[in-house]
């Protein structure tokens, strides 16, 4: 009797086990990355610390603005009372009228998840939170303007915020996740171009079109068919830069200080270099790089000046603007200022203040680029003040992909939409046409810092006509 128990108690233990396995093995094959990303890039599966940087709005991402009504509306939303969410994002709204995250949460609240279309956004929150602020703006102005327009065919567009830092680790956690939630349809992001690329090949072998609206180095274009970006080639903008400072700033010993770890403002310093040796000026031998151990604006400036140099072109890692206005304050005015887009920030204004005066960069839009633009006068309403190019792409990147889904709910046709040759959507820069690269047309807008009563850093860009 003894034995016929212990030989069923066996029996029933074996069929327990391989239950178990079976449904193991069912779960992770629905959970795994498509053609295995997971393994390919030896990406750890999602951790909690991953799933701390993504909200629909049930957390706060960005804390330098805390107010007790936000704070009850993720604590709302957490729990599912989205008419108590709405209700307290519109007040703390109210509150901080320039806030995006809040905004974006506000039109998260407003209807089931079976009426939404969700897309996701990666910002640099804990890299550079004015950035991730002004790419955040482009989002939610683009999200609000489609939901009041009735939505993508009657349903609202939700994002999820994501903070990567720029870290690749963390962009890396954060694309393969994106990529495993079959819900997002599509990313905007990401922004620096070390993390774009570090993040393409995850989402171009997952199947998720991603749109980056800032990265401008050379070799994100063509990674993949579901890579894209809203800022136009670096080519473009490096080209009527060089002109301008061999034409009419009349400089022909152009020293380039750029950071070696920014893969974009390496492209940029290529494609300027070659243009301002075919226009028939020299580039100054002397190396600069913001990211080396022993920089020091002060040595670096007399090194320049010793060595003939009569102009200064900064190219700083958008995490290191600090340094660039460093060696802008040792220059006193001695050697010409030029810049790549990356120094189009208020930080650039606020902290260099009279040691950028007159300093000119090539940047993607200038909100004076377009006469009567709608874009402009709905941002000004919106938030209060002006935007800068950031929030210009990211909101044409957002536009790109509502339009691309009112034709296809799916991740493979909404990216065939985007290629098709006769896509486009008229966005705040223009006429948004995707190439086969993934890139857009576009031109450079040369703008000047000068002294400006507008704004409290008591200077701003103006665009050279």
């Amino acid at each position: 009797m003894k034995s016929q128990n212990e030989t069923k108690l066996l029996v029933f233990s074996l069929l327990f086990t391989t239950t178990l396995l079976g449904l193991g093995f069912l779960l992770w094959n629905q959970f795994k990355l498509p053609t295995d990303v997971s393994q390919k890039y030896n990406i750890a599966p999602d951790a909690d610390s991953t799933l701390k940087r993504i909200s629909l709005g049930e957390k706060i991402l960005i804390t330098d603005q805390i107010n007790s009504n936000k704070e009850k509306g993720v604590e709302a939303f957490a729990q599912g009372d989205f008419e108590a969410a709405k209700t307290n994002f519109q007040a703390s709204l109210r509150q901080n009228h320039n806030d995006p995250e809040s905004l974006i949460y506000l039109h998260n609240s407003l209807g089931s998840s079976s009426n939404y279309i969700k897309i996701a956004v990666s910002v640099p929150i804990g890299g550079n939170l004015n950035v991730a602020k002004e790419i955040l703006r482009g989002v939610a102005q683009a999200q609000d303007e489609v939901n009041r327009n009735g939505g993508i065919n009657g349903k609202l567009l939700q994002v999820a915020i994501a903070n990567d830092d720029n870290d690749p680790t963390q962009v890396q956690q954060i694309a393969t996740h994106f990529v495993k939630d079959s819900s997002i349809l599509a990313v905007v992001g990401h922004n620096a171009s070390n993390a774009s690329i570090t993040a393409a090949p995850i989402y171009q072998q997952g199947g998720l079109v991603m749109i980056s609206p800032t990265s401008f180095a050379q070799n994100l274009s063509g990674i993949g068919s579901y890579i894209f970006r809203t800022i136009p080639n670096i080519s473009s903008q490096s080209e009527p830069l060089a002109v301008y400072t061999l034409k009419t700033a009349n400089k022909t010993n152009v020293a380039l200080c750029v950071d070696s770890k920014s893969i974009d403002n390496q492209s940029f310093r290529d494609e300027y270099a070659k243009n301002i040796v075919a226009g028939g000026g020299k580039i100054n031998p002397t190396k600069c790089d913001f990211s080396a151990a022993d920089f020091n604006p002060t040595t670096m400036i007399s090194q320049l000046i010793s060595s003939g140099a009569d102009a200064l072109v900064l190219a700083p890692y958008i995490g290191r603007i600090n340094r660039a206005l460093e060696l802008a304050a040792a220059n006193q005015g001695k050697l010409a200022l030029f810049g790549s887009p990356t120094l189009y920030t208020f930080q650039t204004l606020e902290s260099g203040k009279s040691d950028i005066n007159g300093m000119v960069l090539a940047v993607p839009w200038h909100p004076k680029a377009i006469l009567d633009n709608p874009f402009v006068q709905k941002a000004t309403k919106l938030w209060g003040g002006k935007v800068n190019w950031r929030s210009a792409t990211a909101y044409d990147a957002t536009m790109s992909i509502a339009k691309g889904l009112q034709q296809a709910y799916t991740r493979e046709a909404l990216q065939k939409v985007l290629h098709s040759p006769g896509f486009f959507v008229n966005g705040a820069t223009g006429k948004i046409e995707f190439q086969d690269s993934g890139d857009i047309k576009g031109k450079a807008i040369l703008v000047k810092v000068q002294p400006s009563k507008s704004l409290t850093a008591g200077y701003d860009f103006f665009p050279l006509q």
